[in-house]
């Protein structure tokens, strides 16, 4: 069975049921305007979150950044988008300000032109899951005031020799 495209999920649905925007708020830690914030529930294969959308009757598993688009800017901008970037390259980030709309072209160059820079996202020895969750964990893991050395660590430990780029478009650097 193949996988339901983007227009075939009943995205109006899935975003006004009440209980499930509380659920996607609550699994996303939100930091600072221009930093990630990071996915804290299941992650794909691809570092994606993975959210269960919806009325239990009528539910759906979908990847959380897309029911964040839908959220943030539309069912109609989301159906219409053919690939949403991350301009911070860390697929489980859920803030609305480092979405881009793009084609798979458009991913693709970007993977290409900054997946060999030392201490990017892209390099990271764990690959996009492994990086993910090891964030995901890390942030569940640490008292509050600990949480962002939490995450620098998770995310340090993932690059070899220590290097470390900041996030893209960015005054934050995690």
């Amino acid at each position: 069975m193949s996988p339901r495209s983007r227009a075939e999920i009943p995205w109006a649905v899935l975003t006004g049921h009440g209980p499930t925007r509380e659920r996607y708020a609550d699994k996303t830690f939100r930091r600072g305007p221009r930093q990630c914030w990071y996915w804290t529930a299941a992650i794909s294969s691809s570092g994606h979150g993975k959210l269960r959308a919806g009325p239990s009757q009528n539910s759906e598993i979908v990847s959380a950044h897309e029911y964040g688009y839908a959220l943030e800017f539309g069912v109609e901008a989301l159906i219409s988008t053919p690939v949403i970037r991350h301009s911070c390259d860390a697929p489980s980030c859920q803030n609305p300000g480092h979405w881009l709309a793009g084609t798979r072209q458009d991913n693709v160059l970007d993977y290409v032109s900054r997946s060999r820079l030392a201490g990017h996202a892209l390099a990271d020895t764990r690959g996009p899951a492994g990086r993910a969750r090891a964030i995901r964990d890390a942030i569940k893991a640490a008292a509050p005031e600990d949480v962002e050395a939490a995450i620098r660590a998770a995310i340090l430990a993932g690059q070899p020799g220590g290097a470390w780029q900041g996030e893209l478009f960015s005054d934050e650097l995690l």
